[in-house]
């Protein structure tokens, strides 16, 4: 079984490395972390490290370690809640020894030398504390706990969201019952700066909603200079429509230099293939890619008209 490989490569080396999806949020982070969190406190004299670019609005999880190249050197690389090699933060993790795939999205893109894949779970951190509570021996602290439980509130929205589980719930209970805070876990993942606040009302004035119920929303880089947002902090405000009746699916375009991003989420039809057609991919309601024009952009609210004609069909 995927729990006793896993356990058994933890137990074999003594240079861990854990890697996750770039741009990562609470779920990548928590999972990431969390697992390091277990890892250290069962085996204290291994070396673990959690590598990636840092996020500055997430750094009150978990900042990244800097480590040389030399280190990946016959280490075991895990990667968490990252579905294809093309999304892993540092490339570096080709380097090690052994690779390792933790991830609860659909298996598009198959690696590692050992793979644990379960799209029933909520969230990656969900499968950390499974990994916790079904292996022979793996110890829990008080940081580990913080972390898992950040990762499976930011992947289930506060478990609002259809994948939460009674699993889901079960593992958070157990999760809150050791000491950590909370109400600044949750301020957080959810408090945002005025700037930010101010974008969201821009959003909630200027979105557009189509009459099969496609919502487009374009931030271009002269709208993010006004209101000083980051590209990376626009992903706190992708949940804005969510709340907006009449809304089936939306879609943020967010300029960069060099690129498009486009965040993707629905509430019923199932967007992650077209994501996939565009440089990305995800889960069935929740998804992100990449275009290099706005035509290619105006592409890809065809698609999403497309899908949502065949579910409602």
């Amino acid at each position: 079984m995927s729990i006793q490989a896993i356990q058994a490569a933890i137990k074999e080396y003594n240079t861990i490395i854990i890697h996750r999806h770039v741009r990562p949020d609470p779920d990548a982070l928590g999972s990431q972390a969390g697992l390091r969190e277990l890892i250290q406190a069962t085996y204290p004299d291994k070396k673990v490290y959690v590598v990636g670019e840092d996020d500055p609005s997430l750094t009150f999880l978990v900042k990244m370690d800097q480590i040389d190249d030399a280190v990946f050197e016959n280490a075991l690389i895990i990667i968490c809640d990252t579905a294809n090699t093309a999304r892993i933060d540092d490339s570096r993790y080709t380097s090690g020894d052994k690779i390792i795939k933790i991830d609860h999205h659909p298996n598009v893109d198959p690696y590692g030398d050992i793979s644990w894949v379960d799209t029933t779970a909520s969230s990656t951190s969900e499968m950390i504390y499974e990994l916790f509570t079904k292996a022979e021996e793996m110890e829990m602290n008080e940081a580990a706990a913080r972390l898992l439980y950040a990762g499976i509130v930011g992947d289930t929205g506060r478990f609002l969201f259809p994948s939460t589980t009674k699993k889901t719930l079960q593992y958070a209970a157990e999760l809150v019952a050791y000491d950590f805070d909370r109400s600044q876990l949750y301020d957080g993942i959810y408090n945002v700066k005025d700037n930010l606040a101010r974008l969201r009302g821009y959003i909630l004035q200027n979105f557009t909603l189509e009459q099969d119920g496609l919502s487009v929303i374009k931030l271009t880089k002269p709208i993010l200079e006004q209101f000083q947002v980051s590209v990376m902090e626009t992903g706190q405000l992708v949940g804005t429509l969510g709340d907006v009746e009449g809304i089936l699916v939306w879609v943020f375009f967010i300029e960069e230099d060099d690129q498009i991003r486009v965040r993707l989420r629905s509430k019923g039809p199932v967007i992650n293939e077209v994501a996939a057609a565009y440089n990305g991919g995800g889960h069935p309601l929740a998804s992100g890619a990449s275009v290099y024009s706005w035509d290619e952009a105006a592409e890809v609210v065809k698609d999403l008209h497309h899908v949502i004609q065949a579910y409602k069909n």
